[in-house]
């Protein structure tokens, strides 16, 4: 099973709108096929592992990271195609949230008088596919935020410069988050001021390119900016406030961008629930936020981030430095907003810290 998270876990940010599976399967104790899904979400992982394993299927166990589709889509139902292969067994990670399958493919390998086997490696398999879950459950891509900071939470000088916080190592480490993610979201603030093009540019990986997004609640982002000039290499999708010019968003759409409107919140601004409602009705799972402090803190306010990514530099920028995360508002310290660490590493000079957001 860890081999078939493994296959998973090099799919992610590739295969929205579908979860990223991966399958293994296994006769006499010797792996005779391997599968994960295709970039785009299909082929699925199982059919991928079967016609690998071939006739040796018959007979043999499966290992899936999650359980097998039991709907017709633009492919056949999974768990069909694992009973018609012949297989003894069928070892599975977790279930399936999505009401189409939701135990039902469990129920038809069952029936077929296949052994099912559900739960191993369970909690590694539900970070796998959190972000899946996320968007079946809850209508939202599962949300990181991404911060690179100093050791007393400054992500830039005074005056704006930022290049660089973090070393080169971290530089790269926070490109693969970005090839592990579906999209980017940037404020369009971050997007004026440093001209991002939002890319991953990591040797191997050019071909991993997340959507990028911008909140920009007036359509403000300039149309000849780094993003709008790159949109041959990734796609850009901007969200807006409903009211924004009507002849700027007809403007961005003529240069191939997505122009998403949204509603606004009572105070004006652009409604960042609304905004995650949307991207996951676009088929998002996973979306990596890197657009400033005014944008994270109002994602951790509103409760819209699950995990957050520290970069912790070894170094000092004082009080008159800018903040990672603004005012929260906590008025006693059970207010505070609270993590729980999944993984702390050292990259280079700097370390970074995982952590799941607890939930009130």
């Amino acid at each position: 099973m860890s081999a078939a998270l493994e296959l998973a876990r090099r799919g992610l940010g590739r295969t929205w709108p579908n979860p990223s599976v991966g399958c293994v399967i296994v006769r006499e104790g010797r792996v005779v096929g391997r599968g994960a899904t295709r970039l785009g979400g299909r082929p699925h992982a199982e059919t991928e592992a079967l016609a690998h394993a071939g006739q040796a299927a018959r007979g043999a166990t499966a290992y899936v990271s999650l359980e097998p589709c039991a709907h017709h889509g633009k492919t056949p139902p999974c768990a069909d195609a694992l009973i018609e292969a012949g297989l003894e067994r069928v070892v599975i990670a977790m279930e399936d949230p999505d009401p189409r399958t939701a135990g039902q493919g469990i129920a038809r390998l069952k029936a077929a008088g296949i052994q099912v086997t559900l739960g191993v490696c369970a909690d590694e398999a539900a970070r796998v596919n959190a972000g899946f879950v996320s968007r079946v459950t809850r209508l939202r891509p599962g949300v990181t935020l991404k911060v690179a900071a100093t050791l007393d939470g400054r992500v830039a000088l005074a005056s704006g410069i930022s290049k660089w916080i973090t070393g080169e190592e971290a530089r790269q480490r926070g490109h693969s988050l970005r090839a592990s993610h579906d999209a980017i979201l940037a404020g369009a603030g971050t997007v004026r001021t440093d001209d991002p093009a939002l890319t991953c540019r990591l040797p191997g990986l050019e071909a991993s390119q997340p959507v990028r997004i911008v909140a920009d609640s007036g359509l403000r982002t300039h149309t000849d900016s780094l993003l709008a000039r790159s949109m041959a290499v990734a796609p850009l999708w901007l969200v807006c406030g409903e009211g924004a010019p009507a002849d700027v968003a007809a403007a961005w759409r003529d240069r191939g961008a997505e122009v998403i409107e949204v509603r606004r919140d009572d105070d004006g601004r652009l409604s960042l629930i609304a905004m995650m409602t949307a991207l996951g009705e676009r088929g998002l799972t996973r979306l990596l936020v890197e657009g400033g402090p005014s944008l994270a803190t109002a994602l951790l306010r509103d409760g819209l981030i699950d995990t957050l990514v520290w970069f912790q530099a070894p170094r000092l920028l004082g009080a008159d430095a800018q903040a990672a995360v603004g005012a929260l508002e906590a008025q006693v310290l059970e207010d505070a907003i609270r993590g729980r660490p999944v993984r702390l590493a050292q990259i280079g000079a700097d370390t970074m810290l995982t952590l799941d957001i607890a939930r009130s």
